[in-house]
């Protein structure tokens, strides 16, 4: 994986994707290639975070910060090759598994990474990975869904 050729913080990654405010998961893109990304969040523990429930934030809530980062990487890959990003949808999730029950209590850095697995027709399977400190915290697969140019 390379580094991003330039460097994207918050209002860059807002900048690419719908996501704002509160739901902006992501602080800044480490890396980037044509296969890959990896972000960092610190996110995660902010007691005003919007996915925290009974204020935990549980492990599951990773896979949103998984989809940011394939969204960032769908971005990313349309603008470098002239294009204009295309609106997508998570539409299947598979082969999850947490190892910790709660990310908020993770370390002071989420590090998330994503894998472009296949290229389909109307999307792209990834392959994602959540860790903090060094110890792997949720890792699984997803489709992304793209909806169709106008």
């Amino acid at each position: 994986m390379s580094v991003a050729p330039q460097a994207l913080d918050k209002s860059a990654i807002e900048a690419l994707i719908p996501h704002s405010g509160a739901m902006s998961l992501l602080e800044r893109v480490v890396a980037s290639d044509e296969q890959s990304i990896r972000c960092e969040a610190v996110s995660h523990a902010d007691p005003a975070n919007p996915l925290r429930h009974n204020g935990v934030l549980p492990a599951s809530a990773g896979v949103e910060y998984a989809a940011q980062a394939v969204a960032l990487h769908a971005a990313i890959t349309k603008t470098r090759a002239g294009g204009a990003p295309q609106r997508g949808y998570l539409a299947v999730l598979s082969n999850a598994a947490w190892s910790a029950p709660r990310l908020d209590d993770a370390g002071l850095v989420l590090t998330v990474e994503a894998a472009q697995i296949t290229v389909l027709a109307s999307g792209s399977q990834y392959s994602f990975r959540l860790s903090a400190a060094g110890r792997e915290l949720l890792t699984g697969e997803f489709i992304l869904a793209l909806e169709a140019a106008r």
